[in-house]
């Protein structure tokens, strides 16, 4: 009740005073005009949770009132007051979006018990609002991991949980993955959502560029600080911070960035004071920072601060189902303008399927963007697509997931491993790497595996 503002609109100064003395003993902030024009104005520049009105007044009088309210606050409700007690304006204010209709004179309860029940239906009208804004919000956000998958609900899953909560979280998996797209995410479905979302990539600058990216600095700290600047860490007030390729950081930035995460504070570049900060820190990684602390090339302290949470992003080949969705996406992403969108035929699917992305989601996009320069027509077909997925040289290696060799030598140990399989018969071979006796051929001879007339 308290604080709710009510613009009070009646050009009699007694009945104008009653009204608000009965409003503000009830607890709310009553907001006084004396005419219509003069309670237009006032909505023209701040929104108010309900609007009593005189009826007749001079010059622009309830009606126009109400009318204003209505184009400018669709929620605001409008109750109408008047001496001049009608079925017919009674209607026409209803007709026009009035809330209510009060004859004078009027019972005090009576007013209390409607005043009450117009700001319920205002609270109530914000609210589903509100909550229609963050479902359309959050669908929008969510549905940008694309994929019907379990890994892929999952991960969905765990992103809406873990955006709600204010701590750090340490987001693993693979090149290519789309870690920072979870990361934006996590953002845009937390509180902080409202506030900025900073990227920074660990890996990409020097030592000494990553602590005046990170913390700023002041005027005259170094050549050619002719002014000061604030870093990334400062501009996120409110907001998150994201440390791509954290794993990348030097010793001695990790040690900066732990006191930073302890104390919730920081100092610019040739500054001499601590300046308070409130972000939240998300970290992303290819490595298994575990396995580098024990190796001595990350901090303990600092791994178990950002590793409140962690979020495991599934490689490809464990969501394959979800290839040929995030496939179509990407032709519709990179498609031209006024060119229509080509759809996969089913065997172009298949052989996506079965390829191995050693660059998984980004390696995936790469190809598509590819296949568009070789399909102008309608559809995808097999061979629109390169010469190793045309010939559906890579499919899984059998078992569990190996360290990855680059693509060639992974295709050649995976011929290899089927020739000894099938003790070197290359038509057996062909037929369970899918492709044809020449085919097979060919690549052995540019792999050197052995005289290929044997």
């Amino acid at each position: 009740m308290e604080n709710r503002k009510i613009l009070v609109v009646d050009d009699e100064v007694i009945a104008r005073d009653n009204l608000a003395f009965i409003l503000k003993k009830d607890g709310y902030s009553p907001i006084l005009a004396e005419n219509g024009e003069q309670a237009i104005d006032i909505l023209r520049q701040e929104e108010v949770d309900l609007v009593l009105t005189d009826l007749r007044m001079k010059g622009r009088d309830g009606m126009a009132v109400l009318t204003e309210t209505k184009n400018l606050w669709p929620s605001t409700e409008v109750v109408v007051i008047t001496g001049y007690a009608s079925v017919d304006t009674a209607v026409e204010a209803m007709r026009h979006g009035a809330y209510h209709y009060i004859a004078k004179p009027f019972k005090i309860n009576e007013l209390r018990a409607i005043v009450e029940k117009a700001l319920e239906k205002n609270s109530l009208r914000k609210e589903i609002q509100t909550l229609r804004q963050r479902v359309q919000a959050e669908a929008g956000a969510s549905s940008r991991i694309i994929g019907q998958s379990q890994k892929n609900q999952a991960l969905r899953e765990t992103i809406h949980q873990v955006a709600q909560l204010d701590c750090n979280v340490l987001i693993q998996g693979e090149t290519g993955t789309g870690k920072e797209l979870v990361a934006r995410t996590i953002h845009e479905l937390s509180p902080r959502a409202k506030n900025r979302f900073v990227a920074f990539n660990c890996g990409a600058f020097s030592e000494e560029l990553i602590t005046s990216e990170l913390f700023g600095h002041e005027r005259g700290a170094f050549t050619g600080a002719n002014k000061i600047k604030k870093g990334l860490l400062e501009l996120a007030e409110n907001g998150t911070v994201f440390f791509d390729e954290v794993g990348e950081l030097p010793m001695s930035m990790q040690v900066k960035l732990l006191r930073v995460l302890q104390e919730r504070t920081l100092m610019r570049v040739g500054g001499t004071e601590e300046i308070s900060i409130d972000v939240r820190v998300l970290a992303a990684t290819n490595k298994d920072l575990k396995k580098e602390t024990e190796a001595g090339a990350f901090r303990t302290d600092l791994f178990y601060r950002l590793d409140v949470l962690a979020i495991n992003v599934p490689s490809l080949s464990e969501r394959r189902e979800d290839i040929p969705l995030l496939a179509s996406h990407f032709l519709a992403k990179h498609t031209r303008p006024g060119r229509g969108v080509p759809r996969l035929a089913v065997e172009t699917a298949q052989r996506l399927m079965r390829y191995e992305y050693p660059g998984n989601i980004r390696e995936l996009e790469n190809i598509v963007q590819r296949i568009l320069v070789y399909c102008d027509g309608e559809v995808v077909e097999p061979q629109h697509l390169l010469a190793d997925l045309r010939e559906g040289m890579v499919e899984a290696v059998r078992g569990k997931r190996q360290n990855w060799h680059p693509l060639e030598e992974h295709e050649k140990q995976y011929i290899i491993e089927v020739l000894d399989e099938v003790e070197g018969n290359k038509s057996a071979a062909a037929k369970i790497l899918g492709i044809d006796r020449v085919s097979l051929w060919r690549k052995i001879k540019r792999y050197g595996l052995e005289n290929p007339d044997a």
